[in-house]
């Protein structure tokens, strides 16, 4: 059982869109400063959507916790 990897970058990408929102909200209400909130989340999108796929192609690589049927 192991994903291609446009699968990996399909769920990395998804789950981009959703924490990148979820940073902006929160630099949005601890600041009040939508062009800052805009400016870290898109600073922040760029490098964890990498460092999410590589996550999860160094995860694949490992058979642990999965089970094969």
């Amino acid at each position: 059982m192991s994903e291609t990897r446009a699968r990996s970058a399909a769920k990395s990408l998804s789950w981009r869109v959703v924490a990148t929102l979820t940073t902006i909200l929160l630099v949005l209400a601890f600041t009040g400063e939508l062009s800052l909130a805009v400016s870290v989340g898109g600073a922040e999108v760029v490098a964890k959507l990498v460092i999410f796929y590589a996550h999860e192609r160094i995860w694949d690589r490992f058979d642990w916790g999965e089970h094969r049927g």
